[in-house]
Order: C-alpha cells, then sequence, then structure tokens
C-alpha cells in the first residue's frame, strides 16, 4: 500500500507524532478490550470518572503534547506505567472510565521525572480539562500506585517501542 508509513526501528529516531499515534493506538485497544469486563464496585479508583469525556484518546494525547512541549519518551513510558501499576493492583484496568484522568497524571509525573523542563501543575489541569485539586489529587494517587518508581531504562522503552511498531502493523 502506498500509505503504509515505516517508523525507524529505533526509538530515538521516531517522530513524536508517530509514538503519539503508536501509543494512542494500543491505549484504544485496551480500553475497547476492558470497557467489555463487566465494571466491580470494588475495583473503582480516584481514576474513574462518572462517564467517558467526549475527546479521544488520540486528540486528548495530540493536545497534552502540543500544549505542555511532552518529550516523546514521557508519552511512551505511559504504557510502561500501564503495565506497571496494573502488576501492582489486582483488577485496575485502563478504560473509556480511566484512561484520560490517568494519562493525565502519568504526564504530570513523567514529565517532572524524567524531563529537563516541564510545566506547573495548573497548566496540566487546564490542558487535560481537570481542576487542578483533582490533577494534584490525581499526582499524589499516582505516585502511590506506582510505588514512586517513575524512571526506566533505555532498553526498556526501546522494547516498548518495538513492540507497539509490530503491533501497530499487524
Amino acid at each position: 500500500e502506498e500509505n503504509v508509513k515505516t517508523l525507524p526501528p529505533l526509538f530515538e529516531d521516531s517522530d513524536p507524532e508517530d509514538i503519539v499515534i503508536l501509543v494512542a493506538d494500543m491505549l484504544n485497544r485496551l480500553t475497547t478490550h476492558n470497557d467489555s469486563l463487566p465494571l466491580h464496585p470494588s475495583s473503582l479508583t480516584r481514576f474513574h470518572s462518572r462517564a467517558a469525556p467526549g475527546i479521544t484518546i488520540l486528540s486528548y494525547l495530540r493536545r497534552i503534547a502540543k500544549y505542555t512541549s511532552l518529550e516523546k519518551s514521557c508519552m511512551l513510558i505511559l504504557l510502561v506505567y500501564i503495565d506497571r501499576v496494573c502488576q501492582r493492583i489486582a483488577g485496575f484496568t485502563i478504560c473509556s472510565l480511566t484512561v484520560h484522568r490517568f494519562v493525565c497524571a502519568a504526564v504530570v509525573c513523567s514529565s517532572k521525572a524524567l524531563c529537563d523542563a516541564f510545566s506547573t501543575n495548573g497548566h496540566y489541569a487546564r490542558v487535560g480539562g481537570i481542576s487542578l485539586i483533582e490533577l494534584n489529587m490525581l499526582e499524589k494517587e499516582f505516585l502511590n500506585i506506582i510505588d514512586w518508581k517513575l524512571s526506566c531504562s533505555g532498553a526498556l522503552l526501546q522494547h516498548y517501542y518495538t513492540s507497539l511498531v509490530r503491533s501497530h502493523e499487524s
């Protein structure tokens, strides 16, 4: 097909927009699968919203990338964080009710941990569409459930990138 874009083998060489698309694609697959599972009241977390926001995951990630100058490593590490949280908390799922708030909190934490420059929580809250008070609570909750383990090796990020590219192509 003429529309197929070949992605570089190395994460460092990738275009930030391609990372946004790859991560959004994976989050969409996760939410589609998890939305089909029954929601148990015992598995509700601070990340659950009453209703799914009216913005697609791709549009939300693009908005965050555009207005926060988010580095692509901070976008890709979202998937590492999801895996870490799911290992620590039985029953936690990324679904249409949790994905936006989880992403917003995770971006705040990854930016502060990994980036030389990051925005204020007030700015992230405006971009993410939630109140500052709510974001501060989500940030605290996120740090607790991930046990403050915010960094990962370049090799692990590369592994996630390679897996994303493979699963996106299929």
